[in-house]
């Protein structure tokens, strides 16, 4: 059963105005920017040329990601490891949310650190890129569905419900997009440079993408009758969070490389649409602490941001700085594939996989310390 201390108060902090931005200030922070992030660089391309605006962006996206990448990614180790014991073992879940609690908290970082130890002991950079690849295989199933999540939880919070149904509808078209946005191009096995780490990736048979497009299409039909139905019985569908899902779905999964620049700050994009949550979150548990005469908000929330900025220094460059420089494991005559910086690769692989599966763990309706965004 959930703490109903810890309900109520989560109840009694909500009924405490939150400074939250407006309906187009929210839009753009989940995700409207890059509506705005296109024209930009269309300009910077015509004015400077694509070499001097590719350099910028691309210098300026390497260096953001330590304040907007890599807390986005610390932040759900913080959020999913709190109270850990009561989770795991205690009354803060119900027995399903335990179990998916201890499969992504557990088993899954175990399982996947003894693959990537045995990857670089053994000194076989295919080991380590089937973990790349199963990293690239799920960022599409991450970023749809923390799309459909926003979708579901704006929408709630100004009024407009979907039905199980529509629902539905909407998980068609985010899981077909991954489909499509993971088949397409189709391509024959290809050796890949990732992270200084060369490896053969999968090939991706045209039949696939075929088969996917369709599916896409399908879906897309599906979602567009969905909504012209819902418009004419609500008369209304939320242009703001549906925009930003659209966006999330179609130019953040499928068609990532419309544009030469947009690509570089899709990922801080997405992480900023997370922090956006996680900011609503933590801003509401730390709100009911102070309630109970804890310390002050902001100084809850900056040690949160400290401790986030501080976690992921350590994930992204300390430890791996650390480990390769070290040679941990590291076979003395490993192959030239496996690369200067296979503990970069191989935490890096990790890190990502370890927070999509913490993700979809910490942001549903069953974890009674989320469950209060959706209504």
């Amino acid at each position: 059963m959930a703490d109903t201390s810890l309900a109520a108060s989560f109840t009694t902090a909500r009924a405490e105005p939150a400074v939250r931005p407006g309906a187009f200030g929210e839009f753009v922070l989940l995700g409207g920017a890059t509506l705005f992030a296109l024209p930009l660089s269309w300009f910077a391309r015509q004015g400077f040329g694509l070499d001097a605006a590719e350099l910028a962006v691309g210098f300026t996206a390497f260096y953001g990601a330590h304040l907007i990448n890599d807390p986005h990614f610390a932040v759900t180790y913080l959020l999913f490891y709190r109270e850990v014991r009561r989770r795991a073992f205690g009354d803060a879940f119900a027995k399903a949310q335990r179990v998916r609690y201890l499969l992504a908290g557990f088993a899954a970082p175990l399982a996947l650190g003894a693959w990537l130890v045995a990857a670089i002991a053994s000194g076989a950079p295919s080991r380590l890129g089937q973990l790349m690849e199963a990293m690239f295989f799920l960022v599409g199933w991450h970023y749809v569905k923390q799309g459909f999540g926003m979708l579901n939880v704006v929408s709630a919070r100004r009024g407009l419900r979907y039905s199980a149904n529509e629902r539905r509808v909407l998980l068609l078209h985010c899981f077909s997009a991954w489909a499509f946005a993971w088949a397409n191009p189709s391509v024959s096995a290809f050796d890949v440079e990732e992270k200084g780490l060369v490896y053969r990736a999968l090939p991706h048979p045209l039949l696939l993408e075929a088969l996917a497009g369709v599916v896409l299409l399908a879906s897309s039909v599906a979602l567009g009758v969905m909504l012209v139905r819902k418009w004419r019985r609500e008369g209304r569908l939320g242009l703001y969070p549906l925009t930003a899902f659209l966006v999330t779905i179609w130019l953040w999964t499928i068609f990532t490389s419309i544009d030469p620049l947009l690509v570089y700050v899709i990922p801080a994009l997405h992480s900023v649409q997370y922090l956006y949550f996680v900011w609503l979150l933590r801003r509401n548990q730390a709100s009911a602490a102070e309630v109970e005469l804890g310390p002050p908000v902001r100084e809850r929330m900056l040690l949160f941001a400290a401790g986030a900025l501080a976690l992921g220094a350590l994930q992204f460059h300390l430890l791996p700085e650390l480990l390769d420089s070290a040679r941990f494991l590291i076979p003395k005559h490993a192959p030239a594939e496996l690369g200067a910086t296979p503990w970069f690769a191989a935490l890096f692989a990790f890190v990502n996989i370890h927070h999509y599966l913490m993700d979809a763990v910490i942001w549903r309706r069953e974890n009674p310390e989320t469950r209060y965004l959706y209504d």
